[in-house]
């Protein structure tokens, strides 16, 4: 058991750390104050090799670990979390086509990312269908060589500026999985509009619109695996996933712990730091604990991926973890900071706001306690 990290990914870990320091965290408050999708920071850190992470050698990318894109996840999140999500969005969506397309659909739809800086997007959750995978209703009837896709997808990051959509529809409405398919949809076809971009509480600076198919027309080559393999491709997706979503949270909530030993160093009580007293130093004890443990945690599902090990209930126990962590120490550097804490401006509301998200998005907290349950109780 060895904790180290080797040379690169020290070295990927600081390029990621600097970037995040340098350009993300000056322009993160304005960002999240205006709504403001920062189109140009993502291509600069595309540029640095940050983003398609998941991409490997033999396609024109890095091939970065499942360890290596963990450690840049902390490092963007921590910058930003608005900003990282809709980084990290592409390696979301490009995985469903790595784990299971031809080799001459990747090709197609992955090497184009490594050529030129585009931006792509996941396309799982519905407006009836967001914990119940299997009860998508978006569906694909097959018309000659193409698919006819009517429905709409919901909470979709980067919608509004994607290229790419890697989406789950239905090919047998009513038979729950057994009907889920993969499809890549190119551009924006006729029939295809977005809604508005969402008004939301955290991570603001990402992207998130509805996406709306009517009569949108596929070709049928551009189906990821056979009909009816879409749910076992988005379970897989999602299991290498958790651990990069997991580390979202690490980065929250080390953000949120350095944000309150600062200020508990200078803020004067009584005659003295407020870092003297015992009630804050517990505090900070806590949460700079629990976000190491889900460090490791995450760590730890990352790692069982490199090792060709199946990991959905360690990233499961990463991701729920590290969720709930997040929430909880950027609750309390709220209340270390006092009044101050709840005002826009300083820094630890918004890391309260981004971590709620966390909680949510890619399987709740409390479906990833469902994934636990079944797991364990699998044996």
């Amino acid at each position: 058991m060895d904790f180290s990290l080797s040379d690169d990914e020290k070295a990927l870990q600081e390029t990621a750390r600097k970037f995040a320091r340098e350009v993300m965290r000056p322009k993160a408050a304005h960002h999240d104050e205006h709504s403001l999708f920062p189109r140009e920071i993502i291509q600069q850190a595309y540029e640095l090799g940050l983003l398609n992470m998941t991409i490997p050698p033999e396609l024109g990318g890095i091939g970065v670990s499942h360890l290596g894109q963990a450690l840049v996840s902390e490092e963007l999140s921590w910058g930003c979390a608005g900003m990282a999500t809709s980084m990290i969005a592409n390696d979301l969506a490009l995985l469903p086509i790595l784990i299971g397309a031809t080799k001459e659909q990747k090709e197609r739809f992955v090497r184009p990312f490594t050529e030129k800086f585009k931006l792509t997007s996941f396309g799982l959750t519905e407006p009836g269908a967001g914990s119940d995978v299997a009860g998508v209703r978006c569906t694909a009837k097959r018309d000659g060589n193409h698919y006819v896709v009517n429905g709409q997808k919901q909470w979709i990051t980067n919608g509004e500026y994607a290229d790419q959509f890697s989406l789950f529809v239905t090919t047998d409405p009513g038979s729950r999985q057994k009907g889920l398919t993969c499809l890549v949809m190119e551009g924006r076809p006729k029939g295809f509009s977005t809604g508005k971009h969402e008004n939301k509480m955290g991570q603001r600076a990402s992207n998130t619109v509805t996406l709306t198919f009517e009569d949108v027309r596929i070709p049928v080559e551009n189906r990821i695996g056979a009909e009816g393999e879409g749910f076992r491709i988005a379970m897989e997706t999602l299991d290498n996933s958790r651990p990069l979503t997991a580390m979202f949270a690490v980065g929250i909530a080390r953000a949120a712990t350095e944000h309150a030993i600062d200020y508990a160093k200078q803020r004067q009580q009584f005659g003295r730091p407020i870092a003297d007293f015992q009630a804050i130093q517990f505090m900070i004890a806590d949460m700079a604990k629990d976000t190491q443990a889900a460090r490791l945690l995450a760590y730890q599902g990352a790692w069982l991926l490199d090792a060709g090990q199946k990991n959905t209930l360690i990233s499961s126990f990463g991701k729920c973890f590290a969720a709930d962590t997040a929430m909880r120490v950027t609750t309390d550097a709220v209340q270390v900071f006092g009044g101050y804490g709840y005002s826009k401006e300083y820094p630890v509301e918004k890391l309260m706001r981004d971590a709620k998200l966390v909680q949510i998005y890619e399987g709740t907290s409390q479906v990833q306690r469902v994934v636990m349950a079944r797991e364990l109780l699998r044996g």
